[in-house]
């Protein structure tokens, strides 16, 4: 056991988790490559959770924090900041929303945390719809709405929270139905829960469900959810935490495969848009973000040094159109792992959109989990020179694929083919 791993078992929680079993230390990275402290390198499949999500160094946000952190750090939202206006602007832009106004935090947790503060006082109900198999954060009310028990450590919450279907296509009691009649189902769901309670607060749903396992549902699912909510004068939340900024291709936003009937009442979002540094936020039009009456300030949200970082990443993400990128490569990379997948019994669905891909693994001949094999792929692909991530709902039993949306098609393939060595070593061991 390395010296850092003993460090760091005597004074981090027992709950922390750390991937694989010699956990590395990554000292440094440059595009979509990163280096651990022995000196190896590693195509980085994973981007710290979603969040690298142009390149490791990017030298446009580099110069940025470099330059801020030289005038002035931090001073609080009790200032006027520069910065922070600037890129509330860009975003109110880009949101969809009209008259949007902009909150920054510091992580999506506290991102969703705002948005169901400002549902539930906007409309006045502690009620809320979520997704089964969702994630929303580890904070005390996002815990109480996340609707995946591994991610789940208390069922005590200030909120009372009823779980709707439609978040997973493939699974459950609809899975058989087609897209269609999919829909239909999840809404007629919808209709029963409503007509059981009083009218909730909002519905908070992910467009792509990120901890889940990058499952979704046929686009036009929350248009039509959207339709019932709104006769009942419910909101939705749109979770782009994972999803925003370009990562799904098709859209710039992941709610946008769902948009027939206009944006989301509240959006939040994090991750991504800081590339690394610690941004998060919620978007939503004024008449919901100016509906608390008490006092409010963020001392860490919106500082200086993090919106100089994020104004420069999205600048970058735009002017590059790493959108279009995720969309070229990322669906090379998905037929390239389906082509794997077919000759493979362990490999259940490859799904995703994007730079947003999920490979499902099985026991072979059944539709049941396998986390084993899933912890041996992550271990082999590790060993091959490549990281990668690992979710899905009753239990773990995806891969999680999401690289900076700079990748190149020879960095996709030089993954894909570490990928299938890491997933034929695992068949081969069944």
């Amino acid at each position: 056991m390395n010296d850092l791993y003993s460090r760091h078992r005597r004074v981090l929680p027992d709950w922390l988790a750390l991937y694989y079993d010699d956990p590395i230390e990554i000292t440094h990275g440059e595009g979509r490559y990163v280096w651990d402290a022995t000196g190896r390198r590693y195509l980085d499949f994973f981007g710290g959770i979603l969040t690298t999500s142009t390149a490791h160094a990017l030298p446009a946000v580099t110069k940025a924090v470099s330059e801020q952190a030289a005038r002035i750090i931090h001073s609080s939202t009790l200032y006027l900041n520069r910065p922070m206006v600037e890129l509330a602007e860009r975003i109110a832009q880009v949101s969809g929303i009209p008259d949007a106004r902009v909150f920054f935090t510091t992580s999506g947790t506290e991102a969703n945390d705002t948005a169901l503060l400002l549902a539930t006082a906007y409309r006045r109900s502690n009620t809320v719809l979520a997704m089964r198999n969702s994630y929303h954060g580890r904070s005390f009310s996002t815990v109480g709405i996340t609707g995946n028990r591994g991610w789940s450590p208390t069922s005590l919450s200030p909120l009372h929270t009823l779980y709707v279907h439609g978040g997973v296509r493939t699974r459950g009691p609809y899975a058989e139905l087609d897209d269609r009649a999919f829909i239909d189902a999840c809404v007629a769901d919808l209709r029963d829960v409503l007509g059981h309670i009083r009218p909730p607060a909002a519905l908070i749903a992910e467009p792509v469900q990120g901890v889940g396992g990058f499952t979704s549902p046929p686009d036009g699912l929350y248009a039509a959810f959207r339709e019932v909510l709104s006769a009942h004068g419910v909101l939705w939340i749109a979770d782009e935490v994972q999803t925003g900024w370009g990562r799904t291709g098709e859209h710039f936003w992941g709610w946008q495969a769902h948009a027939r009937n206009g944006p989301p009442d509240i959006v939040t979002f994090a991750k991504g848009i800081g590339n690394g540094m610690s941004v998060g936020g919620v978007v939503a039009r004024a008449e919901i973000m100016n509906c608390l009456d008490a006092n409010s300030i963020s001392t860490f949200g919106g500082t200086q040094l993090t919106m100089a970082a994020a104004l420069a990443n999205l600048t970058h993400l735009l002017e590059h159109d790493l959108q279009g990128n995720a969309r070229r490569v990322g669906g090379l990379l998905i037929e390239r792992l389906r082509t794997v997948a077919a000759r493979l019994p362990g490999v259940r669905e490859v799904r995703g959109r994007g730079l947003m891909i999920g490979v499902e693994l099985v026991k072979p001949g059944t539709d049941d989990a396998d986390p084993q094999a899933v912890a041996t792929v992550l271990e082999a692909a590790r060993d091959g020179g490549l990281l990668i991530g690992k979710g899905g709902g009753h239990d773990t039993s995806a891969l999680r694929i999401a690289p900076p949306l700079s990748l190149t098609v020879a960095e996709a393939e030089e993954g894909a083919a570490i990928l299938e060595e890491a997933l034929r070593s695992a068949d081969a061991s069944c």
